[in-house]
């Protein structure tokens, strides 16, 4: 709720309580368990904040909170049960407003497609983490996967034809990019296409998050019997391949796909 108290120093009752046994359960310690936010509180507070990207003020507002679990994201969430504190467990290493500004945005483009269920959604979240890290659309790095030493930024992307890179210079033009790092020029076609955003005249649209959004939905989509597929069967390794092609990224897709499926097991079939 857009108008909840922020607590700080000075701050007392029940509130407080409740925000101590949170930091508590997230291995931040408080001190003691009075319903005073005093100065070990406000460390704790700090403690956390850092720990998840937030700017460590040591006051506990309406971010803060509902990455703590004790209130919901300012704009609602389209599937409640998967919350930015749910996301925050399952992608520890991004920044919680990343998550605050595009979860509502990526869930809103599963549900068109009918994958807003917990396994596709498992498998999205799980994507975000393996392909960017941050929760939120980037572009590719410059890596020995696509530069030679020396080399022009992603000449080894030049000409490959199962990108359908076909002219100079298409590999850096048609890098990795958004939720599901999109490569290569058939697939800026294709899936541009298919989502109505002209992306091979202009590639950078992909960063845009409610494109990189609608783009990550279509990927898995057109995957979507082989996943579900491999899914059921508790092969994570192969629902990974159908992503990325290969393996890279399969220790944080499949971390945040086992956190996410214990905490969302009783709210999501």
């Amino acid at each position: 709720m857009a108008g909840m108290e922020t607590l700080r120093i000075g701050s007392s009752g029940a509130a407080v309580v409740t925000l101590k046994d949170a930091l508590a359960a997230h291995g931040f310690v408080v001190g003691n368990t009075s319903a005073v936010f005093d100065s070990a509180t406000q460390a704790a507070v700090k403690g956390f904040q850092s720990s998840i990207g937030l700017m460590a003020d040591g006051a506990a507002g309406q971010q803060t909170q509902a990455a703590l679990g004790l209130a919901e994201p300012a704009t609602p969430l389209p599937i409640p049960a998967v919350t930015v504190a749910v996301v925050s467990r399952m992608c520890p290493g991004a920044p919680v407003p990343n998550i605050q500004s595009n979860l509502p945005v990526v869930l809103n483009a599963l549900l068109g497609p009918h994958l807003g269920d917990r396994q596709m959604v498992l498998m999205a979240v799980g994507t975000i983490r393996a392909e960017t890290g941050c929760f939120a659309p980037i572009c590719e790095s410059v890596s020995v996967f696509n530069t030679a030493p020396g080399g022009s930024p992603f000449a080894l992307y030049d000409g490959r034809a199962s990108l359908g890179n076909t002219q100079p210079g298409d590999g850096a033009r048609f890098k990795g990019r958004g939720f599901v790092q999109l490569t290569g020029r058939a697939n800026y076609q294709k899936y541009g296409r298919q989502i109505g955003v002209p992306l091979l005249d202009d590639p950078d649209r992909a960063n845009d998050a409610a494109t990189a959004a609608a783009l990550l939905s279509a990927f898995l989509k057109a995957h979507e019997p082989q996943i579900r597929s491999a899914l059921a069967a508790g092969d994570l390794a192969t629902a990974r391949s159908l992503v990325n092609g290969g393996s890279h990224g399969l220790t944080e897709f499949s971390a945040a796909y086992h956190v996410g499926n214990e905490l969302l097991a009783a709210s999501l079939t």
